[in-house]
This record gives C-alpha cells, structure tokens and sequence, in this order.
C-alpha cells in the first residue's frame, strides 16, 4: 500500500512539474481507476498554494 501511494505520489509530482517519462505515463494510464491520481493532484494544488501563501507571508511582515 506504502509502496503504491509513493507510486501514485511521484507520478503525479512529475507530471505536476512537467517532467513525467512516456513510460511511467503509459503505465498510469493503464491504472484501474484515475481518482487516486485526482485526489493526489488537489493535494498538491493545495500544497503549492499554501506554500505560496506563507512565503509571501512572511515576505510581507
């Protein structure tokens, strides 16, 4: 389960930052189900913008 999640988690950070290899793309596509791939890619939406929300933050005081 660790294992598949970390799977999930570095595939869609490459793809998030535009580095994904054709071979690990095929391989995602070829998943059962697109939702944990969903679900991951909010999470680090979310992530970036909290990220950004601090730094500026702190920029700013």
């Amino acid at each position: 389960m660790l294992t598949k999640l970390l799977r999930i988690f570095m595939s869609t950070l490459a793809a998030f930052l535009g580095v994904q290899t054709e071979q690990n793309r095929q391989r995602d596509f070829q998943s059962s189900s697109p939702l944990p791939f969903i679900i991951m890619g909010i999470v680090l939406a979310i992530g970036l913008v909290l990220t950004l929300i601090f730094i500026v933050s702190q920029v700013l005081s």
